[in-house]
């Protein structure tokens, strides 16, 4: 439920009394009592940052046009002039506002929405918003206990990590032309093969996994994404390379990861072209009526949140790889493929190595070479989350918001 539509529910729940905003409002903390007047911006009702941040024992910080109040040690990050914010570190849970944190003059004005409503739902524990008398109670921070710290796994990892693996193609989709694979196999197979090589190899090191197919079907590359959600570390969609018949096409070879952006060489936006075309395999559903044009501002800044995280893995992936693949290490790319745009969660597409080449296609097409694939991915995985908890300073994986 967005935090917009509970403002709406309360109204609704008592229309005998006028949803109109107050001319002040008071909090109340063991600090003692501040009253703030209540300022009116375009019909929104607004409070002063500063003097929010001082009532709550908070810090304010203003920066390349975010603004940050961290409040009984919670950050909340208002972007000036658009209508959300986003709690927690890196990369956040991001929560539509009905009006947009603005810089008047020299000073930062947010939406009353966030001491009426984000608090009280985010800390409920702690904070009481009292609607007949405009007043935010704070009832002090709740006993400390301590839980004793979660053993980590052999590899060092906290318990509990997720990632979606996806094995390319499927069912009557083949896959890209492979010139060079073993009569009867395809990239789908070839995928589907390493993909389930990975799972076992994760799990092997304590990491959850949720395949998008264990079979040979196929999955609409619309529904593949969100199978990587709230819960989900990472994305990974297993792919063959390939290349269209021209001059010396089956000596190029090597592997290469991509992560989602606008393509920056031909190569890129040629492979994904290719990955895409994979769409019209699929079933066609009727057009949903309605446009969320908002529903799509969020998903972009979702995106944006997590491409930094996206290109680290790729990098890692390609680090990792160099141990199982004879071939050059084509490096990290980026391009627009439809498998990673409706990833909730950071997100790459690994290329394993070309069905055009003869090397790279032995090494797709044996036993040794598929599992030294997985295992390499695998590490490459590992590391990355290894690297993404020291980053957020994980001590557990409910401090992480999962």
């Amino acid at each position: 439920m967005t935090l917009g539509l509970l403002v709406a529910l309360t109204c609704a729940a008592a229309p005998l009394r006028p949803c109109a905003a107050p001319q002040q409002i008071t909090i109340t903390t063991p600090r003692g009592e501040t009253r703030l007047a209540v300022i009116s911006v375009q019909g929104a009702p607004m409070l002063m940052a500063g003097a929010v941040a001082g009532a709550l024992g908070g810090r304010l910080s203003v920066a390349d046009g975010w603004v940050e109040l961290v409040v009984a040690g919670q950050s909340y990050r208002f972007l000036l002039g658009a209508p959300f914010l986003v709690r927690g570190p890196a990369p956040g849970q991001l929560y539509p506002l009905a009006a947009s944190a603005v810089l008047r003059a020299d000073s930062v004005l947010l939406p009353l929405e966030f001491v009426s409503t984000v608090l009280p739902s985010a800390l409920g524990g702690r904070y009481n918003w009292e609607a007949d008398a405009a007043r935010l109670v704070e009832r002090g921070p709740p006993p400390i206990v301590r839980a004793p710290a979660p053993a980590r796994l052999p590899n060092g990892l906290l318990p509990g990590h997720r990632v979606v693996v996806d094995p390319g193609h499927g069912g009557r989709d083949p896959g890209a032309p492979s010139l060079y694979l073993p009569r009867g196999i395809k990239e789908k197979d070839v995928a589907l093969t390493v993909g389930l090589l990975l799972r076992d190899e994760l799990r092997r090191r304590g990491v959850g996994v949720r395949m998008t197919r264990s079979t040979d079907t196929l999955i609409n590359l619309a529904d593949r994404g969100p199978m990587c959600s709230a819960d989900c570390d990472l994305f990974v969609s297993l792919h063959v390379n390939s290349l269209a018949r021209r001059r010396d096409y089956t000596r190029t070879r090597g592997y290469e990861t991509y992560f989602l952006s606008e393509a920056r060489t031909e190569d890129a936006a040629a492979t994904a072209r290719m990955e895409n075309e994979a769409i019209r395999y699929e079933v066609q559903l009727p057009a949903t009526t309605g446009i969320d044009p908002l529903g799509f501002v969020f998903r972009d800044l979702l995106v944006n949140e997590h491409l930094r995280e996206s290109a680290r893995a790729a990098a890692l992936m390609q680090d990792h790889l160099a141990s199982a693949h004879t071939g050059p290490d084509r490096g990290v790319r980026q391009a627009l493929f439809a498998v990673l745009r409706t990833a909730r969660r950071p997100s790459v597409l690994v290329e394993l190595g070309f069905g055009t080449n003869r090397d790279d296609s032995r090494i797709l097409s044996g036993k040794s070479g598929q599992r030294a694939l997985a295992r390499a991915i695998a590490d490459a995985i590992v590391a990355y989350l290894l690297e993404y908890e020291r980053k957020t300073g994980q001590v557990d994986l409910g401090s992480a918001g999962r």
